[in-house]
């Protein structure tokens, strides 16, 4: 059954869901993942969350250094 359109209706009509997998993350979604919004310049340097993640990491690793040096 198809849904109908409606003049608030902001989908385009290129947009194609046809493939598309309801839930597909809702599970690692509820195990705790946390969805963030990246800025376009911090996107194209980390294109996926395996970078995104890493960096993350080392980043925290050298704080975690600096604090039990002081």
């Amino acid at each position: 059954m198809r849904r109908q359109e409606s003049e608030n209706d902001e989908m385009r009509e290129e947009y194609d869901f046809s493939q598309g997998v309801r839930g597909k993350y809702a599970k690692a979604y509820h195990q705790g993942s946390i969805v963030v919004v990246l800025g376009p310049d911090v996107a194209e340097r980390f294109p996926n969350s395996e970078s995104v993640n890493q960096a993350l990491r080392s980043l925290a690793n050298l704080m975690d250094g600096k604090r039990q040096s002081h």
